[in-house]
């Protein structure tokens, strides 16, 4: 694991709202630490480092509590909603070794035949891997692929050590033509009442 991925973090007893805003005007972000059977231990990370960490996603913190280390996947990130502030975080415990069920992100690779778009209908798949090596993503190439061409969740070549947990059944991404853009009908028709509207007043004026 890389060392950017060690954080210190520091144990807190105090909560609520107003705590909370307080750390966050620190800088530092309220978390809370659950797993494994141990009762949930409730912690401030720095925020800025942590921010960059969680790009990634399923982000894994090597975190060092009290001169403990504790490794922590993370769970859940809750953001305000309007200014995207990160307002806290759950981390889930885990052991070198242990498998964890996580979603992997789906990037697709390679162009499709010529004419055809490919519609990606699972952003991302549901997978088991080894806590310490959690791939980025996962890929799929759509190179080359024809109209009417389906991927599925067991067509998906996963990274070593990777198993699938999603239904195989799953739809991953559909090869299709683009439906050939069909002339507005109804604008003809609505510009046609508007000729005769302004025809009217010349075929008024000539009957005065």
């Amino acid at each position: 694991m890389s060392d950017e991925n060690k954080v210190v973090a520091e144990t807190r007893t105090s909560f609520g709202k107003g705590f909370a805003r307080r750390l966050r005007a620190a800088g530092k972000i309220p978390a809370v630490i659950y797993g494994h059977g141990t009762d949930p231990v409730h912690v401030a990370l720095p925020g800025h480092q942590v921010s960059l960490i969680i790009r990634r996603a399923n982000a894994l913190l090597d975190l060092d509590i009290d001169g403990t280390s504790q490794l922590a996947l993370v769970k859940d990130v809750q953001k305000d909603p309007v200014h995207q502030i990160i307002e806290h975080i759950d981390l889930l415990v885990v052991k070198k070794g242990e498998k964890v069920s996580i979603d992997l992100p789906v990037v697709l690779t390679g162009e499709s035949f010529a004419g055809t778009i490919a519609a990606l209908d699972a952003t991302t798949l549901a997978v088991e891997a080894e806590a310490t090596h959690i791939p980025e993503h996962v890929e799929v190439s759509v190179e080359g692929l024809e109209e009417g061409a389906h991927i599925t969740a067991a067509d998906v070549k996963l990274p070593k050590g990777v198993t699938l947990v999603a239904d195989p059944e799953t739809l991953v991404v559909a090869i299709s033509v683009p439906a050939a853009p069909v002339e507005d009908e109804a604008e003809g028709a609505a510009e046609a009442p508007a000729d005769d509207a302004a025809e009217a007043p010349a075929e008024d004026a000539a009957a005065e």
